[in-house]
């Protein structure tokens, strides 16, 4: 039997709907997957930033504690501490970096001073005031740091390293400049 007729022409609109609904429905549940991957994707990157803010928060205690070992005798509770703290950091992930001879990176080094040296080519640490924090590869803390290096050019020739921005108004007084 060949189907001619009505019976023909009701299969195949039936074929067509089924057809029609296979699409839609496998439409939906592509949309749906890529909604779960992006609600996932966003959980974890929420969680990330959160997990973020309160290591950072924690880190003036994380310093308090490095201050405190290295003025302080170093008494068993005191040592304990530091070493826990240090320990869970380390677990979630956070890494320190600013050590003495680094090259100055001003993506992850804050130079709060600079020598001149005639004889370096580039700038290097040469003093740690306060260590910076990693977590990852995201950046918690810059690194405190003084650097050593070649003299900077020279901007203006009375107001080179005098650390003073020039006059906006003509008449004001010039401002010191701020360094964080």
């Amino acid at each position: 039997m060949t189907g001619s007729g009505p019976q023909a022409t009701e299969l195949a609109e039936l074929r067509r709907l089924v057809e029609e609904r296979t699409a839609d429905l496998q439409r939906v549940k592509a949309e749906y997957d890529n909604y779960r991957k992006r609600v996932r994707r966003d959980r974890l990157a929420v969680r990330e930033i959160a997990v973020a803010n309160v290591l950072r928060a924690l880190l003036p205690v994380l310093d308090a504690v490095d201050r405190a070992c290295a003025h302080e005798p170093l008494t068993p509770g005191l040592k304990e501490i530091a070493d826990s703290l240090s320990e869970q950091l380390g677990s979630l992930g956070v890494t320190s970096f600013g050590e003495v001879g680094d090259p100055f990176d001003p993506a992850c080094h804050d130079a709060l001073a600079h020598h001149a040296s005639p004889d370096r080519d580039r700038l290097v640490c040469s003093a740690v005031l306060r260590p910076g924090y990693r977590l990852g590869d995201h950046l918690l803390r810059p690194a405190h740091v003084e650097v050593v290096g070649p003299a900077p050019p020279a901007r203006n020739a009375h107001r080179s390293d005098r650390g003073v921005r020039p006059p906006t108004d003509g008449g004001a007084p010039p401002l010191p400049i701020a360094r964080s």
